[in-house]
C-alpha cells in the first residue's frame, strides 16, 4: 500500500491510496476508506482508492516519485517539478 496527495477541488489536496490485495482478498474501496476513518483523524483517510501493482525499483522499495508523476502530470502544481527547480 501506498498513500501520495492528489489535487481537489475543494480542499486543495487529498489522500490517496494505492493498495495491492493479497490473494483471495477483495476488499472494496469503500471498506478500506471506513476502516482508515474508524482508525485514523479523518483527514488522514483516503478518499479514493486504487488497485493494482505498484512500481518498485530494484530492491524492492515503492516507487512513490512515479505513482505522484502519474497523478499530477496535466497540473502545474506537481510536486515532483516543484523539487526540480
Amino acid at each position: 500500500m501506498a498513500v501520495i496527495p492528489t489535487l481537489d477541488p475543494k480542499w486543495g489536496e487529498v489522500v490517496k491510496a494505492f493498495v495491492v490485495p493479497k490473494d483471495g482478498c477483495r476488499p472494496s474501496s469503500e471498506d478500506i476508506i471506513n476502516f482508515c476513518r474508524d482508525n485514523l483523524a479523518h483527514f488522514k483517510a483516503p478518499k479514493t482508492i486504487e488497485f493494482g501493482e505498484l512500481p518498485k525499483t530494484a530492491t524492492g522499495k515503492i516507487q512513490k516519485a512515479k505513482l505522484r508523476d502519474k497523478e499530477w502530470k496535466e497540473t502545474d502544481r506537481g510536486i515532483t517539478e516543484s523539487l526540480k527547480k
